[in-house]
């Protein structure tokens, strides 16, 4: 993934698929403020040891954000854009739609392998896994893109601003100084995202 072939016109303000993740992540997070604990009884990832785990939960509960304010999801759902638009149009729908969905159950995967190393018993939601695959494949597209940090606000080049964040939420994970965040879920998202991409490069060299 090292240069820009977009698969059937330029690229729009929102690509289709980016747009129905949009618009689903927003319905379900509107329906949220009436049925929360409901849905996060079903739809969230609860621990494979708790009886409310069901693997559905697997997908479901990147389309769930914390309902108490706009912070988690607004920062999602901007990265997704910021991300995804380009790779939307490199990949194609249909193929940027298998990589974005493997990145979210590969995230929760990684997230309820560790949670059950260290007994953690809370349910996760939110699609930063998704998005951290999208970083990830954002860096190995557009290597030298110039792309800027939030806090401080510095530009950066997207290869070194993909090694500093994994840096970052492997840090946080293993030091626990970041409470109530899945960070290996993040970084579960970038490893599948990167083994996908790895599988997809050596099917075109055979």
């Amino acid at each position: 993934m090292n240069q820009t072939v977009y698969s059937r016109r330029p690229p729009s303000a929102i690509p289709d698929v980016i747009l129905v993740l949009l618009i689903s992540n927003g319905l379900l997070f509107a329906a949220e403020q009436f049925a929360y604990p409901v849905m996060q009884h079903y739809l969230a990832a609860w621990p494979i040891s708790d009886p409310r785990f069901w693997p559905w939960q697997l997908v479901t509960y990147g389309f769930l954000h914390d309902p108490r304010g706009l912070t988690h999801i607004g920062f999602n759902m901007f990265a997704l854009w910021m991300f995804g638009r380009e790779l939307e149009w490199m990949m194609g729908p249909k193929r940027f739609l298998v990589y974005y969905m493997t990145c979210v159950v590969g995230a929760a995967l990684v997230h309820l392998f560790v949670g059950a190393l260290q007994g953690w018993s809370v349910p996760m939601v939110g699609a930063s896994g998704g998005v951290f695959g999208l970083l990830l494949a954002y860096g190995m597209a557009f290597p030298n893109r110039t792309v800027m940090l939030l806090f401080p606000p510095i530009p950066m080049k997207a290869k070194y601003f993909v090694i500093l964040y994994g840096l970052l939420e492997f840090y946080l994970g293993v030091s626990g100084r970041n409470p109530g965040v899945a960070n290996f879920a993040h970084l579960g998202g970038m490893l599948f995202g990167f083994l996908l991409i790895r599988y997809w490069a050596s099917q075109r060299r055979r």
